[in-house]
């Protein structure tokens, strides 16, 4: 799988949560946001109970607060989107604040909102207590297609190189005096792009050809996988099977 490679979502510690194997993780994030999906949307106290579980679970990590909502403005687009869905929905209209809004479109913009940034949440607490190689490790070990986390590997890895790669033909063209300034200098940045297109596939090939010569035969060698111990699914287990109580609390009481 190659060397460690650490992303800026990444956050090191030596927490009982980031001590999980990756696999266990995975599965207990996917449970809790298919529990939170499934919840009611009229159940807003459910949604509250499920932010006080991240909470939690981001106390146990010792990861800060604001680190998790920093990551959060991931979200911001949707968040517009669910602002604009109460002005542009049908149906029963309601005055609030003076404002004429649709029924169903406030309903469905909380119900956009609550999920969403819950799932992000979580989501953006699984990767700041998993290195990007664990992740990678973790979905090999829950059989998804080979294929898929080779080229989630290979686009983690050499996505960084292509970067470098831009950034230094971007200050070859600044210490040639070039500038990008209009639609008249289009042409040089259309160049550019298809140089850095042929620079990664001459790479890219060169790449494939020393794997192969070093025994690459379509496959990636597992190292250093974490077993799975019951204690540790029954500690993953936690965060999702309480989710799932306050889902079915939630259909039952609503």
């Amino acid at each position: 799988m190659g060397a460690g490679h650490v992303h800026k979502l990444y956050r090191h510690g030596r927490s009982p949560v980031h001590a999980l194997p990756p696999h266990c993780k995975i599965v207990a994030v996917f449970c809790f946001v298919l529990a939170v999906v499934a919840t009611p949307r009229e159940a807003f106290w459910a949604f509250g109970l499920y932010a006080l579980l991240l909470a939690a679970v981001t106390a146990v990590a010792r990861v800060p607060a604001l680190f998790v909502l920093r990551r959060l403005l991931i979200e911001v687009p949707f968040v517009a989107f669910a602002v604009l869905m109460p002005f542009v929905a049908e149906g029963p209209r309601v005055d609030v604040l003076g404002m004429s809004l649709s029924e169903s479109g406030l309903w469905g913009a909380w119900n956009v909102l609550a999920k969403g940034t819950l799932g992000v949440a979580a989501s953006v607490l699984l990767a700041a207590t998993t290195e990007l190689r664990a992740l990678l490790l973790g979905l090999q070990r829950l059989r998804m297609p080979p294929l898929l986390v080779q080229i989630a590997s290979f686009m983690i890895r050499y996505g960084d190189v292509i970067g470098d790669e831009m950034r230094r033909m971007r200050i070859a063209r600044v210490s040639r005096g070039f500038e990008a300034r209009g639609v008249r200098h289009w042409g040089v940045l259309a160049k550019t792009a298809g140089a850095l297109f042929i620079r990664s596939y001459e790479r890219g090939e060169r790449v494939h050809l020393a794997m192969v010569s070093r025994g690459y035969t379509g496959s990636m060698p597992v190292i250093d996988e974490v077993p799975a111990t019951p204690a540790h699914w029954r500690y993953a287990a936690a965060l999702p099977l309480t989710a799932l109580l306050v889902c079915l609390a939630g259909w039952t009481l609503t």
